[in-house]
């Protein structure tokens, strides 16, 4: 296993587990708000976006985690597995919210530098993920139907208990089933595993 994409809605938990699977195989994290945004919140255009999604994605081994769906199918067919985090959009927003008030001013890991929580474009955002609620779901599903052989598809979904870290039960049970997720996207099913 040496390349590992991450799909899910905003707020899903795509970073924690990212950075858990990280500490856990030694592989590079690649964080998509880390290629999406410039310091002082101004965003690439989609050009660049999708030029240095397609370099980090030419690395032999990687987690990438996020969205810029333009590259997602190039993305896929270098990956060895897909997880795809689906979580209640109400755990979502609770979890975005959360972020951006415990973080107010200061920068996430997973976030380019400069940028710091601000909630001056929460409404924007909460906008965006509750409009993109169920055409998001959709094309996150379509995105796993269509994985290549020899890509496995892990569809993590939970009551929200859940919490990603590198000594977590559930961030091992997706390790253990990277042996398995093979024959399952080869037969046309994913690994569903509920926390």
């Amino acid at each position: 296993m040496k390349r590992i994409m991450i799909v899910g809605q905003p707020g899903s938990g795509k970073s924690s587990l990212a950075r858990a699977l990280g500490e856990l195989t030694d592989l590079p994290v690649i964080h998509i708000d880390k290629i999406h945004w410039q310091p002082g919140w101004v965003e690439r255009s989609k050009a660049e976006k999708t030029r240095l999604c397609r370099e980090a994605e030419q690395g032999e081994r990687w987690i990438f985690e996020g969205g810029h769906s333009a590259t997602w199918e190039s993305r896929l067919a270098r990956a060895d597995m897909l997880i795809w985090i689906d979580r209640p959009m109400s755990l979502r927003m609770w979890r975005v919210l959360r972020r951006a008030f415990l973080g107010l001013g200061q920068t996430r890991p997973d976030m380019a530098d400069g940028c710091p929580e601000r909630l001056s474009s929460l409404p924007e955002f909460i906008g965006f993920i509750w409009a993109t609620r169920k055409s998001g779901a959709a094309k996150i599903a379509q995105l796993a139907r269509r994985a290549p052989t020899g890509c496995g598809v892990v569809h993590l979904h939970s009551d929200g208990r859940w919490r990603p870290s590198s000594r977590s039960l559930m961030t091992r049970r997706i390790l253990r089933a990277r042996d398995h997720t093979s024959s399952f996207s080869r037969c046309g099913h994913s690994r569903s595993i509920t926390a």
